[in-house]
């Protein structure tokens, strides 16, 4: 059954990447979603493929494969996919369901006019993608003392391909905008670029 309205204004307000914004932002932001349904063992993104939308789980879990291995899970609330969305690159992994799933789905140009409108939306971004680095980092520390790590580790280092860096995100969703903007130009430095 899909959200109505309500349901889905207070399902947005508890996703990360959403919390501490302002209800009518929220409210201007929860319509333009898509709802979709996936019944188990659907494959929803595959690696190396094409991508502009990132999708938030509201039921069901999912599992990120990479090189035919899970590295990692999301349930409700969590979301997945942003990675292409920000960096306009082939999907990293392949994000399959392990049970019936309904998502929100949001695509690059939705999630970009909500950044010039609400800058908060990329902080909250930068957070989860922290965190995400910071578990694949603890994890990676975990298995380099295991008998047998040379030989789990190569698929699990792998996977920090998965995570880009705070930094990397936003410069990158900052490279697509100014792709779009014919006023903006980009110069290159010794220490990165600078956007004007």
């Amino acid at each position: 059954m899909p959200l109505n309205s309500l349901d889905r204004l207070l399902f947005i307000r508890q996703v990360p990447i959403f919390k501490e914004l302002r209800d009518d932002f929220l409210m201007r932001l929860a319509p333009v979603m898509d709802e979709v349904y996936f019944e188990a063992g659907y494959t929803i993104i595959t690696e190396g493929q094409e991508g502009r939308s990132m999708y938030i789980v509201v039921s069901g879990q999912v599992a990120v494969h990479l090189g035919g291995q899970q590295v990692a899970q999301f349930n409700a609330g969590d979301c997945f996919g942003e990675m292409s969305v920000f960096d306009a690159e082939p999907r990293s992994a392949s994000v399959t369901t392990l049970e019936p799933c309904k998502c929100l789905v949001l695509t690059q140009q939705q999630l970009y006019d909500a950044i010039e409108e609400t800058p908060g939306i990329a902080v909250n971004i930068i957070r989860l993608l922290s965190r995400r680095i910071r578990e694949l980092n603890q994890e990676l520390n975990i298995y380099k003392g295991r008998p047998g790590a040379k030989r789990r580790l190569p698929p699990l280092a792998s996977a920090a391909n998965l995570f880009q860096t705070p930094s990397t995100a936003l410069e990158s969703a900052q490279r697509e905008k100014a792709k779009k903007s014919p006023d903006v130009w980009e110069e290159q430095f010794p220490y990165g670029n600078v956007t004007f």
